[in-house]
């Protein structure tokens, strides 16, 4: 299944908590649309998340967060695992 890193450029007001609860909220929705929302990251000072995802394609990863919470990302980008 391809790799994707989907990237929120400004978030605002990010904090720790509404990350994890976005994150749950993905994990929740993400079978019902064969995605895998694998890992994220995020920079609270700059509104910045990035997630790891599993995915068919970049529009399946954006249904998940569509519906799981309305946060759409700026971009997505196909990336393959190197060592």
């Amino acid at each position: 299944m391809p790799l994707f890193i989907d990237i929120h450029k400004h978030v605002p007001g990010l904090t720790e908590d509404a990350v994890a609860g976005a994150h749950e909220k993905d994990l929740a929705t993400q079978d019902k649309h064969d995605v895998k929302y694998l890992k994220y990251w995020f920079n609270e000072r700059s509104g910045a998340v990035f997630c790891l995802v599993e995915a068919p394609n970049k529009e399946a990863a954006i249904r998940v967060h569509r519906e799981a919470h309305g946060l759409i990302p700026d971009e997505i980008i196909e990336v393959q695992e190197g060592s």
